[in-house]
């Protein structure tokens, strides 16, 4: 199928659609009063980061399309599970949104079973529409100017390179591991609140290296703040072309697929989820918003509800098998 110069072209947008979303559009009909009012969307980070940054650009074009405003409520914590549970809690009328990544939907699910929230069970998922490579960075008071000295470092000093996550069994605490375990080394990880905090503390040399989005560290390697040492991910980005990812360098069993999705509280009606579902389909595939992600560094996609949760049902297991292997244990 021949795309658009723009990207995503409208048609494989519509394709992405979850069929099941697209068939209720007839029973829209009975609801075309919604939204009626301002809609919440709970990030489950603190301001400034890369899931905040794809929450802002989303919600503005939903804002457009939707004739209402979308308020960007940041609950940070738990690694995800405040934001999360608010929405699982809330009800069920489409003015509670989550606008998270797979750290809520796939990996606190496997590391945090008793206190996680099952996406086919306590959220109702709508679509994933962003994809983003995430950065391993160090400090500029580091010596390390490539991924080999780092590698040497941590190996002549074992436990004693310390790394930023965003909290215990959270996503980038896994990838860390992830890369350890790849590398034959062993790091020590110290949590933080959020991304904004993390990488604060990197660039302050509290810690000597860190894990996040290629739209949280660009501005920061351009600044010369911090040194980015490899993409984690399938490909290079075109924020950092000249950085190789991890399997260039002979770590491919280090990659790990970073994603946002929007979800609704269980049993969000049907009509509601069709409204939205068409609102997304619309707004993704704006040239304006396209160019806007991809400015940052953030691929946007349109994954329907059904697909998402294949995805996410998929990588459950994976990353409960990963955190056996590299001893993770959440604090429930």
């Amino acid at each position: 199928m021949k795309q658009t110069a723009s990207g995503i072209s409208r048609r494989v947008l519509l394709c992405g659609v979850s069929g099941a979303a697209l068939a209720a559009h007839s029973a829209v009909t009975a609801q075309e009063a919604w939204p009626q009012k301002p809609i919440r969307l709970v990030v489950p980070f603190a301001a400034g980061g890369g899931t905040d940054i794809v929450a802002r650009m989303i919600g503005q074009a939903l804002s457009q399309h939707l004739g209402q405003p979308v308020v960007i409520d940041n609950r940070p914590g738990a690694s995800t599970l405040i934001g999360t549970g608010i929405v699982a809690r809330a009800g069920p009328d489409g003015y509670t949104l989550l606008l998270a990544g797979s750290t809520s939907y796939s990996v606190n699910p496997a590391l945090r079973a008793a206190r996680a929230y099952r996406p086919s069970r306590d959220l109702a998922p709508i679509a994933i529409v962003a994809r983003v490579p995430l950065v391993l960075v160090a400090g500029s008071g580091t010596p390390w100017r490539s991924l080999p000295e780092l590698i040497d470092a941590a190996k002549a000093r074992p436990g004693r390179v310390r790394y930023a996550t965003f909290g215990n069994a959270s996503g980038s605490h896994l990838t860390g591991e992830l890369f350890a375990l790849a590398a034959g080394i062993r790091l020590q990880d110290i949590a933080y609140r959020g991304s904004s905090q993390a990488l604060v503390a990197v660039m302050g040399g509290e810690v000597e290296m860190g894990i996040d989005t290629v739209a949280s560290v660009a501005p920061h390697v351009r600044s010369g703040k911090l040194r980015a040492l490899g993409i984690v991910g399938a490909a290079r980005s075109g924020l950092l072309p000249g950085v190789r990812t991890l399997a260039e360098q002979g770590l491919p069993e280090a990659s790990f697929d970073a994603w946002y999705g929007l979800a609704a509280p269980p049993r969000t009606p049907a009509p509601v989820l069709a409204t939205l579902t068409r609102a997304l389909v619309e707004a993704l595939a704006g040239p304006a918003l396209q160019a806007q992600l991809r400015a940052q560094g953030i691929e946007p996609t349109m994954v329907g509800a059904a697909s998402f949760l294949r995805q996410v049902e998929a990588e459950i297991p994976r990353y409960r098998a990963l955190a056996y292997r590299a001893g993770i244990v959440a604090n429930e």
